[in-house]
């Protein structure tokens, strides 16, 4: 098609690439259309279903003829009731109904707090590596990025010396993520308390993104359990990694009722709520035993043997002790190209692998496996890419 006069795309548009994966899911996608039978350990997406009695009742109160109509912006009470219950029982913290605003996925949230917060102009202390989003979202909305620095010689925490050495006169957000995507380290108390503490000094508000809380971890955590924490901090949760929903697009935001107000205001003028079976299935999900999870955890556990073989195969180093749905690994150091190198894997072993590097300059060198995919298609990549290799 041949261009339309003089229209260009919004700068901001023009800035952003393409979210990573859209572009190279459509690749492996065009290969397997082809027969190339693609194994992906790329996407952090369950492949397991949601429990049954999230099922159940998604399809019992479908059926229903008073559930079709539009509903409240901030959600049902009885799911803002129970995500406060979920934080009760699993994270030890007390949340008011009003205190809870129920998202279309954690993800739609990043967009909606820095929509709330940032004015064009303000700034935004990004992570890197992380991900990409808060970076996307960011730009989006002609904001000025300030990376900050994750390494493996400071165990992929932020260096708050240096943070305080940036010019945070402009800075309104803070985005943080722990247990930590891609590099899979934990949450802790210390860290939570120093953030809330940086935060509270500077008038920067901490976004904490925390989906992956609940796979092959022991201790759950929420930045909200530092005392004074709802003054400064958001926190942004989903039910994508941990039930088994990541197609549902079920998520939450908690912090202080202002907050929450404030971000309502720009959500409410966006969407239209969802669709109230979804909500009440959540109910029931948020319900899901410990022992639920517990199974949800050995399994992820029996697949993670797996991937730190593929990582032993590939010559890469990496934490036992991280958490989480990845496994995050450093290449050999002769690799140049973490893209380069998985793309190699992809198109003689078959096998797809996410390149560190996009998420931040600071991840090139290492690469990322999915526990995402069963063991024995975890096996069967294990041996092509032996078989290559050889």
């Amino acid at each position: 098609m041949d261009k339309v006069l003089n229209i260009e795309p919004a700068g901001h548009i023009k800035r952003i690439s393409e979210y990573y994966f859209s572009v190279k899911l459509a690749e492996v996608a065009k290969m397997n259309a082809e027969g190339k039978n693609i194994i992906s350990l790329g996407v952090g997406a369950p492949d397991k279903m949601p429990s049954q009695e999230t099922i159940e009742t998604l399809c019992d109160t479908a059926c229903r003829p008073d559930v079709h109509a539009y509903q409240p912006y901030s959600g049902i009470p009885e799911l803002r009731k129970a995500y406060a219950g979920w934080y009760k029982k699993f994270y030890n913290v007390d949340l008011s109904t009003d205190e809870v605003l129920p998202l279309i996925g954690s993800k739609e949230g990043i967009l909606h707090v820095s929509m709330t917060f940032l004015n064009f102009g303000d700034s935004v202390l990004v992570p890197n590596p992380g991900y990409p989003t808060y970076r996307s979202v960011s730009e989006l909305l002609r904001a000025n990025v300030i990376e900050y620095d994750l390494l493996e010689k400071n165990e992929w925490l932020p260096d708050f010396d240096a943070l305080e050495k940036l010019d945070l006169t402009r800075v309104k957000l803070m985005w943080v993520n722990y247990p930590n995507m891609p590099t899979g380290k934990n949450a802790s108390l210390a860290l939570f308390e120093k953030l809330v503490a940086f935060g509270k000094k500077h008038g920067i508000v901490i976004c904490h993104d925390n989906p992956y809380s609940f796979i092959l971890n022991d201790r759950p955590m929420s930045i909200l359990s530092v005392q004074g924490a709802k003054d400064i901090c958001i926190e942004l949760n989903s039910l994508s990694k941990s039930h088994n929903m990541s197609g549902w697009r079920m998520g939450l935001l908690a912090s202080n009722p202002e907050f929450v107000r404030w971000v309502l205001k720009a959500k409410s003028n966006i969407d239209s709520g969802q669709f109230k079976p979804m909500q009440l299935a959540t109910v029931a999900a948020l319900l899901n035993t410990r022992e639920w999870h517990d199974e949800m955890n050995r399994i992820y556990a029996e697949r993670r043997l797996w991937a730190e073989k593929i990582m032993d195969l590939l010559n890469c180093k990496y934490d036992k002790s991280q958490v989480g749905l990845f496994v995050w690994g450093k290449l050999p150091e002769s690799v140049v190209s973490s893209k380069d190198f998985i793309d190699d894997i992809l198109y003689n072993a078959r096998v797809f692998i996410t390149p560190g590097v996009i998420f931040g300059s600071n991840g090139e060198g290492y690469i990322r496996i999915s526990l995402g995919a069963s063991v024995e298609k975890m096996e069967e990549a294990y041996n092509r890419i032996l078989t290559y290799n050889t």
